[in-house]
């Protein structure tokens, strides 16, 4: 009766269209009452949910992404990007996937790279009579770049949550995100050919790559200080993210000198609702989580895993296709925090590396981020273009089918995964 009460509350209220993180809230405090607990209990799951260090790491990339864009770092790396690709036929669409790839190394947020890179790559590509779909569809493809190759805020949100080592996933983020990035590079190069894409850019030669590279030496010096910092061992993630800041701010301030001081209140205002938006949703999940296991939820799910003898890779199989189908209907961090906490215990009694699992849901989450009616990537591509989600649908297409093979790559080939660990 528990779980019925809790997930039709939930269900009715996101029907009525009650936001997620209020109807979370609301399932938990209704299925409380029923069951005679105190509403106190409610205020403490919420309160334990984002009291980590950990955690700390989020609003701070949210903070440093946000100081690169607008410190001009984001567009200096597209500008060295341009010049290391050269004047190859489609050139502009390898700009946006290793511009984005960059950025995806300094943000942890697809949100953050599509509005970053895609407010000044696309109107120059659609200037030069690139097909407005095919661009709309690839700055999804290639935003979603950005929860994969570390620093991730979704790999610090699912480490907090299974105890598994932040740093071992950015690891692992790095190799699966160099594998989704040469996978859109090669669907650009098919389809460059196949759609007769323009012609655009400058040759590549040294003196170009070394005045581009002199341009953007702190842009591109930042992910090698932060990722550098992290699988060295010498900072923690959270460390590594304050870090992030300091130097963001430095080289956007004094350096560069394109983020003024009467500039850093939008900067922290737009930063404090990011970070509030994903910190509001862990805490108030996890409540909802919570009452999986007051109410036996998690147990009678874990027996009944266990009556089927799945094996490990079945199981993994079957967690990434609920994964997948819940993201179409649900924001990615919602889905993270509620069903995190319900499948990586049955995972770990299987026997499942927490590393792999881990890469199985961050890649779903992107992949449910990109896919209608409930698409973060795309409402922020579309915010940027101008383009209607079908239209960037129907252009993401190709590319979306390449996340698919590299994602279900990882989910049945677990080396990739922990092979660099």
């Amino acid at each position: 009766m528990t779980a019925l009460i809790l997930f039709a509350s939930f269900a009715v209220l996101l029907i009525v269209g009650v936001p997620i993180a209020i109807a979370l809230g609301a399932s938990t405090m209704l299925t409380l009452c029923y069951l005679g607990l105190p509403a106190a209990v409610v205020g403490q799951r919420f309160f334990t949910a984002i009291d980590s260090s950990s955690i700390m790491a989020i609003p701070l990339f949210v903070l440093a992404g946000n100081l690169m864009t607008y410190g001009g770092i984001s567009k200096r790396i597209v500008e060295f990007a341009s010049t290391a690709v050269g004047n190859i036929r489609g050139s502009l669409f390898y700009v946006m996937v290793v511009s984005c790839a960059f950025f995806a190394a300094l943000s942890g947020s697809a949100p953050a790279t599509v509005i970053a890179i895609g407010s000044m790559l696309y109107p120059e590509m659609i200037k030069r009579k690139y097909p407005a779909e095919r661009t709309a569809g690839l700055l999804v493809a290639s935003g979603g770049l950005g929860p994969i190759i570390p620093p991730s805020i979704i790999m610090v949100i699912y480490g907090t949550l299974t105890a598994g080592s932040i740093g071992d996933l950015f690891k692992s983020g790095m190799v699966v995100g160099l594998m989704l990035t040469s996978v859109l590079i090669i669907v650009c190069a098919i389809l460059s050919v196949k759609e007769n894409w323009p012609v655009s850019g400058n040759r590549i030669s040294m003196s170009n790559l070394l005045h581009g590279f002199v341009k953007a030496f702190f842009a591109v010096l930042l992910p090698i200080v932060v990722l550098g910092g992290i699988y060295t061992g010498i900072m923690t993630p959270t460390e590594s993210a304050a870090v992030a800041v300091a130097y963001a701010f430095v080289v956007g301030v004094f350096i560069y000198r394109e983020l003024p001081f009467s500039g850093l209140f939008k900067v922290l205002v737009a930063s404090g609702k990011g970070s509030a938006i994903v910190l509001f949703i862990m805490a108030l999940s996890n409540g909802f989580s919570w009452l999986f296991t007051v109410g036996g939820i998690s147990r009678f799910m874990i027996s009944s895993i266990n009556s089927m003898h799945l094996s490990a890779m079945m199981f993994c199989l079957i967690a990434a296709l609920l994964l997948l189908f819940l993201g179409v209907f649900l924001e990615g961090i919602a889905t993270i925090v509620l069903m995190v906490p319900l499948l990586w215990p049955i995972a770990e009694a299987l026997g499942v590396n927490v590393i792999h699992f881990g890469m199985i849901v961050c890649l779903a989450n992107v992949i449910g981020a990109m896919t209608p009616p409930v698409a973060v990537i795309i409402f922020s591509a579309a915010s940027v273009t101008g383009q209607k989600m079908g239209a960037i649908s129907r252009g993401l297409m190709p590319y979306f089918i390449g996340y698919l093979v590299v994602f279900f790559a990882v989910v049945f080939i677990p080396d990739i995964s922990t092979f660099i660990n």
